[in-house]
């Protein structure tokens, strides 16, 4: 079980940045896959990073160059880092913890499915 705590969101202009924070307790971010998805309004929800346990990320299309998702293992943080931002990247963003068998956060058939969920940060990018 695990308990995940978001900050970071808020508003900035295109092609500004915004790092996101998701501090955890009652587990080690480092023994689940983790991952970042977002939900615009409207929109399903989608996955945009991921980070497993041995270290290897994964990217959504849509931000892959402009995003990078790490951990700070002392801390138990999970972190967004994004650059360059568009309009197209306002959404609310929230991070996840996978099961204990190893599997990752994922988004099929239209639903979501994570072991944990933080409560959300809304990201609001300007033109």
């Amino acid at each position: 079980q695990v308990q995940l705590v978001e900050s970071g969101g808020g508003s900035v202009q295109a092609g500004g940045s915004l790092a996101l924070s998701c501090t955890a307790s009652g587990r080690a971010v480092s023994s689940r896959c983790m991952a970042w998805f977002r939900q615009a309004p409207g929109m399903k929800r989608e996955r945009v990073a991921r980070l497993d346990r041995v270290g290897t990320t994964m990217y959504a299309d849509s931000v892959k160059g402009r995003f990078t998702i790490s951990v700070d293992n002392a801390e138990n943080t999970l972190y967004l880092q994004m650059n360059s931002l568009t309009p197209e990247d306002t959404a609310m963003y929230y991070c996840a913890a996978g099961p204990a068998y190893d599997g990752c956060p994922y988004c099929s058939g239209g639903s979501c499915s994570a072991d944990s969920w933080g409560q959300g940060t809304q990201v609001t990018v300007s033109s």
